[in-house]
């Protein structure tokens, strides 16, 4: 036997790890569609006139070994200090449990939003616990789970409070605490600003109720003010406004909480509940609000419904996507949530339980206590004389020296003003932590723990009502019990350690394990986000190189990583654009031109930044109308602002006229933001800059393999073109010419080392070839079920690009089977459903990535021609119409061993050809009742009496 050696190529690493099928297994799927070569089917597929010319290309692929010996060394350049900065961010510790069986565990971190709440019982059950465990805290009846951040958290309050509101007044004037954290003002005048709303920032004192549609109040303030609302809220409330209160949720174990106060809304960060700094994110934000204004909540809500055996079901309630629904009517452009946040955050409640919750909510102040006195013995003017976890002293002109002598001590604390210091404990302050902050103010003393345990709250204060009093927050504390629970919830949800998730326009790659690695690396999880640039010099090196790999990918200038969702990367986006066109003097342009296939939140956006929405319509081919977009282009030519489109589009195909739309756009003098949702058909193929595209955003999520974590984290970053490059988001701890639109300078950029890690294994002709081979598995789809299902959009040449829409209207018709009964009855074969409905209602898009082999590919596709030929039998007259299969999908254990009346065998509903026969899901639940669950609306955890009763 000879071997012989060859040149290690980057698809080496794809090939093993990344892309699914093995070479011998793409020629045969090519010899399906029709053709020899992969390349030729991407000359059929891609329009010659839109691929790049030049080839990715920033060096060799790395090695697994080499990429993570590469990014610790850029890692280790971060100095990873004890920040005492406060400002919403703090020290936490992640329970082992819980990092290594969620924050680590692929069962959690690759699992979709649960629109499909049969296979996400488990997520679901973890996200009703966070809600219990917010509404708890905050004393309001109704929570969400989650918002993105608290700054982010606080401008969709502001927006509810104008919706919901009916201010005497009318005004339209929102009163802001100046002692709320500097990035949430920020964010809030950036989101006030196109809606028209006046922002009037001032000390809560000497608010003038009547003026105000609406109240934010800091609660502690950032600069550790502990202040009772109660009589502002009530003057808030003889004039009909909205009162909303920021609060730090540990110091809610201890204090007051802002129901009790009268709040109508509440909300804050859940990031000191077990989830690292990550120099800024993802954190998961919460927002609670009283019953009567449930229906203006934005983001999701998890109820309790039943299903078709009347068992307790979980369920997304309420605003499901409502922003699909209402367009630019919606409450917001909320999309993606911080889900897997959101579920360390309620694990890090259900693990400590309530009594261990306020054990370190007590120990935190006692340790600032301790601290503020031993400052104050040696004779500082310390701030405030009641606080819970922040003081700030004064220090007049040795501010930068006390600043310095703290860095060189190993402790990072807070500018305030000119003359003070801020300094905000946390879980992790060790009696070392205390010793070396005197020191920096040149005090030599020893912490005792035991000497000072005087409290600095007011009486009046102090918490009463009792919270995490439901009995899941009583479990049994050893590590085995809380252990099986989470295995017990995992166990619940399909999520892509378990099979293929075909979601069209969601992109659910593979999460490489080693891509996961970095992120929960100290050097990147433990920074604060506003540390000294000298100590994140390594992130700063990051972002700098993954920003220019973006560049390359798209043919954009500049990238900003600011925005942590790709819905908030559209509102970024026109917010850039909105203020190009206020530098050249035609601030009046305000007409956005939307194809009605659209996703939601492109409209939605488009009303966030102040501009009317005028619908495209599409042609018979589901192609952009160009002969409407044309007149309405002219129609609206003094005010056209921008035109929002999707490329491919979002009916999965490569439209010829993309840059006839594009060109359209800039005669009239708007700007073409291309929605980056399909990149994943374009990278290393086609670039959206050189298209026509002036901004793009890029759902890291999707194309550049950040996990979807159950709906969250996100990361929605834009790459803008260079005129636009000086109208990028800023921040308040950096220059910019608009404002921030999220809380922390680069939004979540704790995850970005999974991108990061993506390109650097990949290269750029890994890259290339993972795209080339998303557009080989969906034609597979296409071409292996186009007998069985009419392919709704393709090209002209009968080619679809990384997704297809089957169409599944003509089998209602036929036979009564819906698209739910599908998606149903696709999880008794063990798979996701494809995205619902959307864009076309009645339909099923789907889209296999590059990621999945072949075989499962082959295993999806058995299992819809399995289910066409139950169709065919109902069609026929074989099967009962009503009673069968898909109607009853999914089926349960409870289906297999209890009693069996129906018209067919248990082995055809449990074990239909798709499905594995030993390592077989089953679903936990059966069909969940949505109109029930609406109707009987229960957002918080039922008693457990409730689920005793059904046994």
């Amino acid at each position: 036997m000879s071997f012989k050696l060859t040149d290690y190529e980057a698809y080496d690493f794809a090939n093993r790890r990344h892309i699914g099928p093995a070479p011998q297994e793409m020629a045969e799927m090519l010899k399906t569609i029709g053709y020899k070569t992969l390349d030729e089917l991407i000359d059929d597929t891609v329009p010659p006139a839109i691929r790049q010319k030049a080839a990715l290309d920033w060096g060799d692929a790395m090695s697994e070994r080499d990429a993570l010996h590469h990014m610790k060394k850029i890692a280790k350049k971060n100095k990873v200090l004890t920040s005492l900065i406060g400002q919403g961010y703090h020290g936490t510790t992640t329970p082992a449990p819980i990092l290594r069986n969620i924050l680590e565990n692929p069962a959690w971190y690759t699992a979709y939003t649960p629109y499909q709440p049969e296979i996400s019982q488990g997520r679901l059950e973890a996200l009703l616990n966070f809600q219990t465990m917010v509404s708890d805290f905050t004393g309001l009846e109704i929570a969400n789970a989650s918002l993105l951040d608290e700054a982010t958290a606080a401008a969709e309050a502001m927006a509810m409070a104008k919706r919901a509101g009916k201010s005497k007044s009318n005004a339209a004037s929102f009163f802001v605490d100046k002692f709320c954290h500097p990035q949430t003002i920020a964010v809030i005048k950036t989101r006030a600003e196109p809606l028209g709303i006046d922002v009037t920032v001032a000390d809560p004192a000497d608010m003038e109720a009547g003026a105000h549609f609406g109240a934010i109040f800091q609660y502690p303030g950032t600069n550790g003010h502990v202040r009772d609302f109660t009589a502002q809220i009530a003057a808030l409330h003889e004039h009909k406004a909205i009162a909303v209160v920021a609060a730090d949720i540990l110091s809610l174990a201890l204090l007051k909480s802002p129901g009790e106060m009268g709040a109508d809304i509440a909300i804050g960060s859940t990031q000191r509940f077990g989830v690292p700094m990550g120099y800024g994110g993802p954190h998961a934000a919460y927002m609670a609000t009283t019953d009567k204004l449930k229906r203006s909540m934005p983001g999701r809500i998890i109820g309790v419904s039943v299903d078709s055996r009347g068992n307790k079901a979980m369920r997304l309630a309420l605003q499901t996507r409502e922003q699909h629904i209402r367009r630019e009517k919606a409450n917001s452009n909320v999309c993606t949530a911080q889900a897997l946040l959101a579920v360390i955050a309620s694990m890090y409640a259900v693990y400590h339980g309530p009594d261990g919750i306020k054990a370190i909510a007590q120990s935190v102040h006692r340790k600032t206590s301790r601290l503020a006195k031993g400052l104050e013995e040696a004779g500082f003017n310390v701030a405030p004389e009641v606080f819970f976890d922040t003081i700030t002293v004064e220090v007049g002109s040795l501010q930068g020296v006390v600043m310095q002598a703290a860095v060189n001590n190993g402790v990072n604390l807070r500018k305030v003003g000119e003359d003070r210091v801020g300094i905000s404990l946390d879980e992790q302050t060790r009696p070392e932590t205390i010793e070396a902050v005197w020191r920096a103010f040149g005090i030599d003393k020893k912490d005792d723990s035991k000497a000072n345990r005087e409290y600095r709250l007011p009486d009046a204060m102090l918490r009463e009502t009792e919270y995490l009093t439901h009995p899941i927050f009583h479990m049994n504390r050893a590590e085995a019990e809380i252990t099986r629970y989470m295995r017990r919830l995992a166990d619940r949800d399909l999520a892509l350690d378990r099979a293929m998730i075909p979601l069209g326009s969601c992109t659910m790659k593979l999460n490489a394990t080693i891509e996961m690695i970095p992120v929960t690396w100290p050097e990147f999880g433990d920074l604060h986000p506003f540390v000294p640039a000298d100590q994140a010099l390594g992130y700063s090196e990051m972002i700098a190189d993954l920003n220019d790999k973006l560049c390359q990918i798209t043919g954009y200038d500049a990238i900003s990583q600011q925005p942590n969702s790709g819905a908030q990367g559209e509102y970024a986006g026109l917010l850039t654009i909105r203020g190009y066109h206020a530098s050249r003097g035609e601030a009046h342009r305000n007409v956005c031109l939307i194809p009605t296939s659209a996703h939601g939140t492109n409209p939605a956006s488009a009303q966030m930044v102040g501009w009317k929405v005028v619908p495209v319509q599409a042609d018979d081919k589901g192609n952009i109308d160009v002969a409407d977009f044309r007149a309405k282009a002219e129609k609206h030519s003094d005010d056209l602002a921008a035109c929002m489109i999707t490329y491919p589009s979002t009916h999965g195909v490569f439209e010829e006229t993309v840059q006839e739309i594009c060109q359209i756009t800039h005669d009239h003098g708007g700007q073409v933001y291309i929605d980056g949702a399909n990149m994943n058909a374009m990278v290393g193929l086609a670039r959206p800059g050189d298209v026509g595209g002036d901004v793009s955003h890029l759902n890291l999520h999707k194309t550049f393999c950040i996990p979807h974590g159950g709906g969250g984290p996100g990361m929605g970053p834009i790459g803008v073109k260079a005129h636009l490059t000086a109208h990028l988001p800023g921040h308040p701890e950096y220059a910019g010419a608009v404002g921030p639109v999220s809380a922390a300078p680069f939004g979540s950029p704790s995850i970005l080392p999974v991108s990061w890690a993506y390109v650097l294994l990949m290269g750029g002709a890994g890259l290339t070839q993972a795209t080339k081979v998303a557009i080989l598995n969906a034609n597979y789809i296409a071409a292996s079920l186009k007998d069985d299902y009419d392919i709704l959009y393709t090209a002209e040449n009968g080619r679809v690009a990384h997704e297809c829409i089957l169409d599944t209207r003509p089998l209602d018709d036929s036979a009564h089977v819906t698209v739910d009964d599908i998606a149903k009855r696709l999880i008794d074969n063990g798979f996701h459903a494809p995205t619902m409905s959307w864009p076309v209602a009645g339909t099923l898009m789907v889209e296999p990535t590059e990621s999945e082999p072949k075989a499962e590919i082959d295993r999806f596709i058995t299992a819809m021609k399995d289910i066409r030929n139950e169709v065919r039998d109902i069609e026929a007259g074989k099967i009962d119409a009503e009673n069968n299969p898909l109607k009853n999908a999914p089926h349960t254990v409870e289906d297999l061993v209890g009693d069996w009346d129906r018209p067919y065998s248990r082995e055809q509903a449990c074990f239909p050809a798709g499905a594995f026969r030993v390592d077989k899901y089953w679903s936990p639940v059966n069909r969940v009742d949505n109109v029930y669950g609406d109707r009987n609306l229960i957002c918080t955890c039922p008693p457990m009496e409730d689920y005793a009763e059904e046994e």
